[in-house]
């Protein structure tokens, strides 16, 4: 099937586009390959299926659908182009280590607020396997196949989750507390958008404002949809004891501690822990672990 819409980029920099890619998750709206990448996204022109393979020459972007042009505009974003790590000064020996090792590692910037937004509220207080097998299912079940010659299928539209009610989610392993802010924020989506053209600062207040939605969750969209190289999800189980013991060697740790490592690199604190996660560390885990949550009674 031929592409819609066809273009080529140069890119400015290294690009590892797996790696970079690998915030937005891997599952039927996204699939990943070394220098090649399909996804499946709603954007504000409709549906789009979008395939970028890197080489030498650049990028080449093809794109399939109402919203093939659109997709084909913001690939750049999309692969890191506007990502600007200039200020960053890697200090600590693990983290210029790890940062001479990947020079393609980018922070992507999807603009597509509500997506980034569903994913990460259904992580909220859940094991990431848990989490990410729940968002797996809510795809398949309630989104919209993709078009374009592979199978993508398009995350759940917010008409779509507006209308959808809550106990709906409770096969998908999501709780009716999650599921009504999912569908809170599906019914104001036009809201959330709005955060692409606003300043970090204001884009973080508009995101707090709605019900559910606190710092964690807002960090989390933020870093994959508005390219945030500074987000901190602070109270994340497990995210202080890994910058802990990735910075001074400590298995224990708190979220305030955690800002006083990260606070030589503010303005790329959020840079610094996707290193960290790329590097594969963390911390040794001591008894048990955060429990998976039975929704049958939710």
């Amino acid at each position: 099937m031929q592409p819609e819409v066809r273009a080529r980029f140069e890119t400015r920099r290294p690009l590892d586009l797996a790696s970079t890619l690998a915030p937005i998750g891997q599952g039927a709206w996204l699939r990943l390959a070394p220098g090649e990448a399909w996804r499946a996204s709603h954007t504000p022109e409709g549906i789009a299926a979008l395939h970028l393979v890197h080489s030498t020459a650049g990028v080449d972007v093809e794109a399939w659908g109402p919203g093939a042009a659109w997709a084909v505009r913001e690939a750049p974003a999309l692969c890191g182009e506007e990502d600007d790590d200039k200020g960053f000064v890697p200090a600590h020996p693990f983290v210029a280590d790890v940062a001479k090792r990947n020079p393609g590692l980018r922070l992507p910037k999807t603009r597509a607020v509500f997506e980034a937004l569903v994913p990460a509220v259904v992580a909220q207080k859940v094991p990431g396997h848990q989490a990410h097998a729940s968002y797996r299912a809510l795809v398949e079940s309630l989104g919209e196949a993709a078009p374009g010659p592979v199978h993508l299928t398009a995350p759940p539209a917010p008409a779509v989750l507006a209308r959808t009610p809550y106990w709906t989610f409770h096969r998908f392993g999501i709780e009716r507390r999650r599921a009504e802010v999912i569908i809170g924020a599906a019914r104001r989506a036009a809201r959330l958008e709005e955060t692409v053209g606003m300043n970090m600062a204001a884009a973080y207040e508009r995101l707090e404002a709605f019900p559910g939605i606190g710092p964690w969750t807002a960090a989390k969209v933020a870093s994959v949809a508005l390219g945030d190289p500074d987000a901190v999800p602070v109270g994340d189980y497990n995210l202080p004891h890994t910058v802990a013991y990735a910075l001074e060697g400590r298995v224990r740790s708190t979220d305030e501690r955690m800002l006083e490592l990260l606070a030589p690199y503010r303005g790329h604190r959020g840079r610094v822990i996707r290193l960290i996660g790329v590097a594969g560390v963390s911390a040794p885990r001591f008894g048990p672990r955060m429990p998976l949550r039975d929704i049958a009674a939710n």
